[in-house]
């Protein structure tokens, strides 16, 4: 196989996805940083790659592939074990459901974009910025916390999407001090996660460079 190269960022939550992903496939990857803060995904050289002008992109068998979820679903494919979504259609359609709450439902609303919008064109203050990004949080957890298992992750033995994409999510609302006691299940099910190999060498704090 050819060398598998993640275009990235620390701090993103889609890339974070999808480096759990890669570590729980057993997939090696060289990681190529792309500096948001600095504007590198608006390069021309990277605009080439990914003309949506978002991280992650994951060049893989002879492809380029955009969008976490879409680049999760594509090593689920080709790397059967753990399997990210179930079998059973049922399940699968529940797993979805969850991984695109946070996905589609929380994270765009508070990207970095965003984000950059709010205080920049409609020239909110930082304060304002915080509220805005604590209450779609709360919004989108309030649900989940319904869907969480009493006991396990929301793979039951072992991660599944769903799970990936809660462990990025619980690590913004903790940078942006989100109040997280009205959700202990998602706190436990992000507690044991972020203890297994996987989900650790995947953390910021771990691949910061």
């Amino acid at each position: 196989m050819t060398e598998v190269v993640l275009y990235d960022f620390w701090r993103s939550s889609a890339s974070y996805r999808v480096r759990i992903a890669l570590n729980l496939k057993g997939v090696a990857y060289r990681s190529v940083p792309m500096d948001l803060t600095q504007g590198m995904q608006s390069s021309p050289d990277y605009i080439a790659i990914n003309p949506q002008g978002l991280v992650p992109a994951l060049a893989i068998d002879g492809l380029l592939l955009t969008q976490s979820l879409a680049i999760i679903d594509y090593l689920d494919a080709q790397y059967k074990d753990p399997p990210m979504v179930s079998s059973d259609p049922a399940s699968r359609s529940r797993t979805l459901a969850q991984a695109l709450l946070i996905a589609a439902d929380i994270h765009p609303l508070n990207n970095l974009r965003v984000l950059h919008y709010l205080r920049g064109e409609l020239g909110q203050g930082e304060e304002a910025i915080n509220v805005w990004y604590r209450h779609w949080i709360a919004e989108g957890f309030v649900a989940l916390e319904q869907q969480a298992p009493t006991e396990g992750l929301f793979g039951g033995a072992s991660p599944n999407m769903a799970d990936v994409c809660l462990v990025p999510q619980m690590a913004n609302a903790r940078r942006f001090d989100a109040p997280l006691d009205a959700y202990p299940k998602l706190v436990a099910i992000d507690a044991a996660l972020r203890a297994l190999p996987a989900f650790a060498a995947a953390a910021p704090e771990a691949v910061k460079s």
